[in-house]
C-alpha cells in the first residue's frame, strides 16, 4: 500500500468547508457585503448613542442655537457629531464600539454558517504565546518603517512633553479591541468562508482587497496607501495561515496601530494626531516617502517592510509544506 506524507492542508479552510455557507463565491461576497453593511450600521449607532451626551452638551454651548438664530438640522448635527468624534473621548468610543464587529462576525459564522469558532482561527492552543509573538512582530515592523523614514530624512521625530500615559493606556485597550475586530471580520470570517470552497490564493486576495476597500473613504487615501492596506491584508492572512490561529494577526494589527499612533505620533490611516510618546513630523514634501495626510501607511517604506514580511512568512509556509496536499512517497507491501 502507499504511505502518505503528513497532511499539511490549511486546517481552518478544511473546517470551514464543512459549514452551511454557500460554495458560490459571488454569493459569499454578496452576503459578506450585507453583513459588513449591517455591522457598520450597528457600530455607528452604538458609537452615536455613547457620544450623544457630549453632542447635546456641545449644542447647549452654541449661543446661536440658544438664541434661536441657528436651527439644529441634519447638516449641523452631522458636523457637530464629526467634531465630537475627532476629540479623544470620541475616538476612544469609536475604537471600543468595534467590539460589535468581533461579536457579530463570530455570531454569524457560528449560528448562520453553523461552523465552530476554531474554523475562524479562534483556538485556545498557544493563544497567549502567539499573541505575545504578534505584539513583538507588529511593533518591530512599525518601528522599522518609522526609523526608515527618519534615516532617509523624510521624517523627524522628537519626544513629547506632558505625556498623558493614562490616555495612552486607554488607546492601547481601544486598539486591542479594534485590531481584533477587523481581523475577525476580514480574516476570521471572510477569508475562511471563501477559503472553504476556493483556493487559498483566492481567499487571501478577496479578503485583502475587501480590507483595503473598507478604508477607501479615509482622509488622504491614495493609490500607494490603498496598495499598502491590501499588502497588510495579505501579510495578516499568510501569518494567520502559518500559525493556524487568528491571535497573532490580532496582536500585530492592534500593536501596529497603537505603535503608529500613540508611540510615534503618526496619523493612523488618516485619523489625525492623538496623544503619543513621540511626535513624528514630515520633513519631505514627497507624500510617497512620508505617507502624506494618510500617515506613514501611505509611505513606500511601508510597502518595503510589508513585502519583506510577506516573503518571510511565505517562505516559512512553503518550507513547512503548509497548504500542500498529501502525496504518496513510497510503495510498501
Amino acid at each position: 500500500m502507499k504511505e502518505l506524507k503528513p497532511d499539511h492542508r490549511i486546517k481552518m479552510f478544511e473546517e470551514s468547508s464543512k459549514s452551511h455557507a454557500s460554495k458560490n463565491i459571488f454569493v459569499q461576497i454578496l452576503i459578506f457585503l450585507i453583513v459588513f453593511f449591517l455591522l457598520y450600521i450597528l457600530q455607528s449607532l452604538a458609537a452615536y448613542l455613547f457620544a450623544l451626551p457630549d453632542i447635546m452638551k456641545e449644542i447647549g454651548k452654541d449661543h446661536d442655537v440658544l438664541q434661536g438664530t441657528k436651527k439644529v438640522n441634519y447638516s449641523y448635527s452631522k458636523e457637530l457629531t464629526y467634531a465630537v468624534f475627532e476629540k479623544t473621548k470620541g475616538r476612544l468610543i469609536l475604537l471600543f464600539t468595534t467590539l460589535i464587529g468581533t461579536v457579530s462576525s463570530i455570531f454569524y459564522c457560528r449560528c448562520i454558517e453553523m461552523r465552530k469558532v476554531g474554523s475562524m482561527g479562534a483556538r485556545k492552543r498557544k493563544l497567549v504565546q502567539h499573541y505575545l509573538i504578534g505584539l513583538v512582530v507588529g511593533a518591530v515592523m512599525m518601528t522599522s518603517i518609522t526609523l526608515l523614514t527618519v534615516v532617509s530624512g523624510a521624517n523627524s521625530i522628537k519626544l513629547c512633553t506632558g505625556i498623558n500615559f493614562g490616555i495612552i493606556a486607554l488607546y492601547f485597550l481601544g486598539f486591542f479591541v479594534q485590531g481584533m475586530s477587523e481581523e475577525f471580520i476580514f480574516r476570521g470570517y471572510l477569508m475562511t468562508t471563501v477559503g472553504g470552497a476556493n483556493s487559498p490564493a483566492i481567499a487571501i486576495s478577496i479578503s485583502s482587497v475587501a480590507f483595503g476597500l473598507a478604508h477607501i473613504s479615509n482622509p488622504g487615501i491614495n493609490v500607494l496607501a490603498m496598495t499598502n492596506l491590501i499588502l497588510f491584508g495579505v501579510f495578516a492572512a499568510v501569518y494567520m495561515i502559518y500559525f493556524d490561529d487568528i491571535w497573532g494577526g490580532c496582536a500585530i494589527h492592534s500593536i501596529w496601530n497603537f505603535t503608529q499612533g500613540n508611540i510615534y505620533g503618526i496619523s493612523v490611516s488618516g485619523s489625525g494626531d492623538s496623544e503619543s510618546v513621540f511626535r513624528t513630523s514630515a520633513k519631505s514634501s514627497h507624500a510617497f516617502l512620508t505617507g502624506g495626510e494618510f500617515g506613514i501607511e501611505g509611505s513606500i517604506f511601508t510597502t518595503i517592510v510589508l513585502l519583506t514580511g510577506i516573503a518571510a512568512v511565505a517562505y516559512l509556509i512553503r518550507k513547512n509544506g503548509i497548504g500542500e496536499k498529501s502525496q504518496p512517497i513510497k510503495e510498501t507491501e
